[in-house]
């Protein structure tokens, strides 16, 4: 008991720990440093949580969406030439083609499902004309193409229903959560596959 209470005091002094006093937006920033060291996609993640922070649903699904994307694309580019860095082909937008690649090269996409959706392979392996969209490649292309008609608020009856973006907070969280367990999984496979450290 005595040695418990002498540390208790010794350590009052101390300044907390560093990780006591970063918020969580911080915390979460710092997470997608840590595991996505590409600047030219972690800064989407980053800017997200900034966004996430003040409340900014729209900006912050939208980067999110976009981080997503530039983490595919770009791994698959320094895949295919690991010595010459150079931009992904404009051509390539996330698609379930671009996440089949992805799979075909290891990469870990399950990670990119949103919950209950258990369907997944099944939806990126589907052709047109019965082509169905996995839900971020759906969402990504509703939303960053203005198409907010889903997340409309219908709860007040017809004739009463709006759009604010606080619609969009329940997708912005679901989101946030997946690109976090992306970016650990994608982490490690870039440093196994790329040596990143």
């Amino acid at each position: 008991m005595a040695l418990s209470f002498v540390m208790h005091e010794a350590n009052r002094d101390m300044p907390p720990p560093i990780g006591d006093w970063l918020t969580q937006h911080q915390k979460d920033a710092h997470f997608f440093l840590e595991n996505l060291r590409g600047a030219e996609f972690h800064w989407f993640f980053i800017q997200a949580v900034n966004a996430l922070e003040h409340d900014l649903y729209i900006p912050a699904v939208s980067s999110l969406f976009n981080g997503v994307e530039a983490t595919l694309r770009v791994t698959l580019q320094q895949i295919a030439d690991p010595h010459v860095p150079q931009a992904p082909s404009p051509y390539r937008v996330l698609s379930n083609r671009l996440i089949l690649d992805a799979h075909a090269h290891g990469m870990p996409v399950e990670k990119l499902a949103f919950a209950g959706e258990s369907n997944f392979f099944e939806k990126l392996q589907s052709e047109k004309p019965a082509r169905v969209d996995v839900e971020i490649v759906r969402l990504r292309n509703d939303i960053c193409h203005g198409n907010v008609f889903e997340f409309i608020n219908r709860e007040l009856g017809e004739g009463n229903h709006f759009f604010t973006p606080e619609c969009l907070r329940d997708l912005a969280a679901s989101l946030l959560e997946i690109s976090k367990q992306w970016a650990l999984a994608l982490g490690k496979f870039r440093h196994e596959r790329f040596h990143e450290y």
